[in-house]
């Protein structure tokens, strides 16, 4: 699929705020993680962090708008993307680790970070890490989670495109509300045992899920390819909303998403005190709260008349490689700003700016050079 023109600029328009909304969002986890111990810090990075959640998904509907149809057959279309991965996915998950163990090992081994456990960065640990990723990601490479995830859905979109092609509207529509349904499944398992469900042996799985089988009822129409059919779908069946009419609903919708983000997570906390992986639920990217969220975003960049910019090409051309090695930069420039005058959100904002702007430094140095350009682009 080649994008028009104009679509291409707000694609570069959106992809740059999501890549500054993945280092926002990452700037606010140190804050998060005060909990009760800091109550200021941790209200400040859940009401900033909350904003910020449709990141990912607007990265991953961008995908479904370029890549689908795919236009290739599926062993073509593999090489291309999957081989594109490949090389920064490993370079990053043996760099980034060494950048934490010399940061964190060497040079700053008492920061006040409470996201960061030093002992976690010395040599010892981080050896392991070098060839570990093999089988997963690590605190050191965080966002690289998304690169695992990204691989998966190139593995479906030959499949995918072969369908959407042949499929009528009604179809792909009925496949989306099936999808739409999955969105609230966190909700019924968080909910469950309220109803008297004890699990099975145990296990707090739900429609078919247990000790012996993670494919339940919707693993197959659920996730992040829904939202790479969502894309699809809405650039083929546009609505022929006006901008102002795609505004207005936008704003309510997104505000309704957040707020249930927000305050969710608060009430998350204090009702579960200690147990994160519950405050996860309500920042999955994969739940009806972020997607009320996402959907008004991608709606008005579709709608908005944004012209090429030189500028904004740099740092879209960018933004792929801004993700991959930010992170380090994030949590050094937690050290930078800490800085108690300074009030929270004056350290998140200037955390992000700050890491976003240094990390688009090393992408353009790389960039430069034909040898290391592949590691970023």
């Amino acid at each position: 699929m080649k994008p028009e023109t104009e679509r291409l600029a707000w694609i570069d328009l959106l992809r740059v705020a999501a890549c500054f909304m993945v280092v926002f969002s990452h700037c606010c986890d140190p804050f998060v993680a005060q909990f009760d111990a800091d109550r200021a810090s941790f209200l400040t990075g859940t009401f900033l962090g909350s904003l910020v959640r449709p990141c990912v998904p607007l990265f991953v509907m961008m995908t479904g708008v370029l890549l689908l149809p795919t236009g290739m057959s599926a062993g073509e279309f593999y090489r291309r993307r999957i081989g594109r991965i490949a090389i920064p996915l490993v370079f990053w998950s043996v760099a980034l680790p060494l950048m934490f163990f010399l940061y964190f090992g060497v040079l700053h081994p008492y920061t006040a970070n409470p996201a960061v456990d030093v002992a976690n960065h010395t040599w010892a640990a981080t050896f392991p890490k070098l060839w570990t990723f093999i089988f997963n990601f690590t605190f050191d490479t965080t966002p690289l989670w998304y690169l695992y995830m990204l691989v998966g859905l190139y593995l479906i979109m030959p499949v995918l495109s072969s369908w959407l092609e042949h499929a009528e509207k009604r179809d792909i529509r009925t496949f989306l509300i099936v999808w739409g349904i999955s969105l609230f499944l966190p909700y019924v398992q968080l909910l469950a045992p309220s109803a008297g469900y004890a699990g099975n042996y145990g296990n707090m799985g739900i429609y078919g899920v247990c000790d012996w089988n993670v494919y339940g009822m919707f693993y197959y129409v659920s996730g992040f390819v829904g939202y790479v059919v969502l894309a699809y779908y809405l650039q083929k069946y546009p609505s022929g909303r006006s901008r102002r009419r795609t505004f207005a609903t936008a704003v309510p919708v997104f505000a309704a998403g957040y707020l249930i983000t927000a305050f969710g997570y608060v009430f998350l906390q204090s009702l579960f005190p200690g147990n994160y992986a519950y405050l996860e639920i309500i920042w999955y990217f994969t739940g009806i709260n972020v997607f009320m969220m996402t959907v008004p975003m991608f709606a008005v960049a579709v709608k908005s008349k944004i012209r090429p910019r030189a500028w904004l090409k740099k740092l879209a051309d960018a933004s792929f490689g801004i993700y991959l090695c930010h992170f380090i930069f994030v949590e050094i420039a937690y050290d930078v700003f800490d800085i108690a005058a300074l009030p929270y959100a004056v350290r998140i904002v200037c955390m992000a700016v700050t890491a976003f702007a240094v990390s688009f430094l090393l992408v353009r140095i790389l960039s430069s050079a034909k040898i290391t350009r592949r590691l970023v682009a």
